[in-house]
């Protein structure tokens, strides 16, 4: 009788744990259902308990996104090394740019057989105009050619406008990236519901940083108001201190306070917060897949957001929203008037919003190529198809 085959291990090595649970749990599952062994490391916080009931072991990381400090950096990565070396998986899995460069380098020295480097944005650095993003932008292309030409590996991106970047700046070759459209949306948890009564609800929610066009959005509230159209503009979400764009908490209670938008924090029940508004907003200045128009649009919401990759892929102009160019608070005003005049081309393009969700976007179809990439970047070792994604 021939012993039974172990079962493989995937470690999922991101920077926070709210970004896992949020976003990589159904996956996740999905795997553990599939007979591999799962292991999480990244920073702990208000994630943490819920990560180790589902029965994955999560190992704490001390990340410090915004941290340049070269000493605290090794550091990092000499963690990661020992992780690695003492989990032994079978396969990684780095979500975001800094735990794609520092994993891919741990995975290299340590010989993990697999990787699975998913770019979920270009982030900071290459969205940002600051000095710092300029400064620092050679390095990280540097850091990235290194990365990418790790054995073994492969690199997920949500967009194919940001493959397409990467592969003629000569960062990485095509035949080692793929497309995967993000981590798809849960067509249950977002059904379509009827508008509510009351003036039109507009709701940007997201991170707040001023790369995602919280600042535009600000501005076409301004606007809104002072042309007398009847609407509530409203801001869903908290900042993020570790990232340099992050708009300051006391910058939003102020507009808030003023009465220029609503902010409501950070919400867990994004399913109502849908469900309460009537048009679903997003100039972001670049984006890889965004999950909020994603949800939006399973939602049957209409979308309005920046043109830009990782936007325009959800947002058809007149077909499932509106698309305004970025960093242009007055055309965003413009497309939101319209739509909150009328309510007919709400509905319609609602609608249409839901049935590309349901064509393009479904969770399902997202875990099941993630799996299915998973099970080639192990082809020929035990328990594996070899099946191509």
């Amino acid at each position: 009788m021939s012993s039974p085959q172990p079962r493989r291990k995937i470690l999922f090595l991101g920077t926070d744990d709210m970004a896992f649970w949020l976003h990589r749990l159904p996956l996740a599952r999905a795997a553990k259902a599939a007979g591999y062994e799962v292991v999480v490391a990244s920073k702990v916080s208000a994630y943490g308990e819920r990560i180790r009931r589902e029965g994955y072991l999560l190992l704490p990381l001390p990340w410090k996104r915004g941290s340049f400090n070269p000493a605290r950096e090794l550091l990092m990565i000499a963690r990661i090394i020992r992780l690695y070396r003492s989990q032994r998986p079978d396969i990684v899995h780095h979500v975001a740019a800094k735990s794609i460069i520092y994993g891919s380098l741990a995975a290299r020295i340590c010989g993990v057989p697999a990787v699975v480097n998913a770019l979920t944005g270009l982030g900071f650095v290459f969205v940002s105009r600051s000095w710092k993003a300029r400064l620092l932008k050679p390095l990280v292309r540097l850091a990235f050619k290194f990365t990418f030409s790790t054995p073994g590996s492969r690199t997920v991106f949500e967009n194919p406008e940001d493959r397409r970047l990467f592969v003629e700046q000569g960062l990485l070759r095509p035949e080692r990236s793929l497309v995967i459209r993000g981590s798809g949306v849960d067509l249950e948890r977002f059904p379509p519901r009827p508008e509510p009564a009351g003036a039109p609800v507009v709701i940007l929610a997201c991170r707040m940083l001023w790369d995602k066009g919280v600042g535009e959005f600000v501005e076409a509230a301004r606007l809104l108001a002072e042309a007398g159209v009847k609407a509530r503009l409203v801001l869903v979400g908290k900042g993020d201190p570790e990232n340099p764009a992050s708009v300051p908490e006391s910058r939003l209670a102020a507009w808030a306070e003023e009465g220029v938008i609503e902010w409501w924090g950070r919400r867990e029940d994004m399913p109502q917060v849908f469900a309460a508004s009537h048009i679903v907003c997003l100039p972001s200045y670049r984006e890889g897949l965004s999950v909020t128009l994603m949800e939006g649009a399973a939602s049957a919401r209409p979308l309005v957001a920046a043109d830009v990759p990782g936007c325009r892929d959800i947002v058809r102009h007149e077909e499932t929203g509106l698309l305004v160019p970025p960093r242009d608070g007055r055309a965003l005003a413009a497309a939101l008037r319209r739509l909150i005049e009328d309510a007919g081309l709400r509905a319609r393009l609602g609608r249409n919003a839901r049935g590309l969700a349901i064509a393009e976007f479904a969770e399902q179809k997202a875990v099941r190529r993630m799996l299915l990439l998973y099970e080639d970047e192990l082809g020929g070792r035990p328990g594996s198809s070899g099946s191509r994604p």
